[in-house]
């Protein structure tokens, strides 16, 4: 790794294909737009279907030859994510990147009754990556980019009360919800490899990133606090993007490494490799994780074909 990595350097990505969830803002509209100027064709999986379809035409008129199509995906209703796996038009998924979510919001339950950021940010993506393995294994070099956040450092799985029926406060359950991120993220790395699967599983974090989603549903004092720390501390979105892109399209990414920003504290910064808090690390953990989030979802991976 090159200690300034750019968008620049993103390797040639024709005929490749990737899913990139939250496409049409932030981090999302960033990261297709730029495997698309690299020559991927990006599916934009979009809960906002007028908003993906504005986000596609910007990136059209930046990068002429954008391959892009818009797909609809909530990630906070299991019927959304088995309705576009199911009608995904491909037989092959090069890329998977799990980048949508949602932060510091009001306690709210999903479509499905779970807290609505845990079921959002991480059974969505669970659900998903499971019902898409098999398109996967069928790619060469596939990847599958989870992004977490450094609030996992400080978050805890509460499996006493996943829901956080006893206690809410919606810091702790972004924070919950990023741990999970992580820990899935490793997890399913071990079980590639353990099952002899080319899929390398791969964790990426934006730092501290002036986007929507800092002050998206925030009122009050609070989203003044947001907007002032998107002031002074965040990055643009382009500079917070790239570490997922780099674990997206780097060679000498390997499976269960995870890259951040790589000054002040991780928030800002040119991507490097960090590392996970040690509950996310922890194999009991992962695999309690992994088997409650199959219980929650109904989705259980089959890693019999992957290989």
């Amino acid at each position: 790794m090159t200690s300034r990595w750019t968008a620049d350097q993103i390797p040639d990505q024709s005929g490749r294909t990737a899913l990139v969830t939250g496409a049409n803002s932030g981090l999302g509209l960033v990261t297709a737009m730029e495997l698309a100027r690299a020559g991927a064709t990006v599916l934009m999986a979009c809960r906002n279907l007028e908003k993906g379809a504005a986000a596609a035409d910007q990136i059209r008129a930046e990068v002429p030859h954008a391959q892009v199509e818009v797909v609809e995906l909530d990630l906070s209703s299991l019927e959304s994510v088995r309705q576009l796996a199911d009608s995904l038009d491909v037989d092959a998924l090069d890329l998977l990147v799990n980048n949508a979510g949602i932060m510091w919001v009001p306690q709210q339950r999903s479509d499905d009754g779970f807290e609505l950021q845990f079921g959002t940010n991480h059974l969505g993506h669970f659900a998903l990556t499971g019902r898409l393995l098999a398109r996967l294994s069928r790619a060469q070099a596939p990847r599958v980019v989870t992004l977490s956040s450094n609030e996992h450092r400080r978050g805890h799985l509460h499996f006493d009360d996943l829901q956080l029926d006893r206690r809410y406060g919606s810091r702790k359950a972004y924070r919950q919800s990023k741990l999970a991120n992580a820990a899935f993220g490793l997890e399913l790395d071990r079980r590639l490899r353990a099952a002899g699967s080319p899929i390398k599983s791969v964790l990426a974090h934006p730092g501290y990133t002036a986007t929507n989603l800092q002050t998206a549903g925030k009122t009050g004092p609070m989203n003044a606090v947001m907007t002032l720390g998107n002031l002074l501390v965040g990055q643009s979105a382009e500079m917070g993007a790239l570490p997922t892109l780099y674990a997206a399209t780097a060679p000498d990414v390997e499976g269960g490494e995870y890259y951040g920003p790589d000054r002040f504290r991780e928030y800002r910064g040119y991507p490097k490799r960090v590392e996970v808090k040690p509950e996310g690390r922890n194999p009991e953990v992962r695999d309690r994780l992994w088997s409650v989030s199959e219980e929650l979802t109904g989705v259980t991976y089959d890693f019999t074909g992957v290989a």
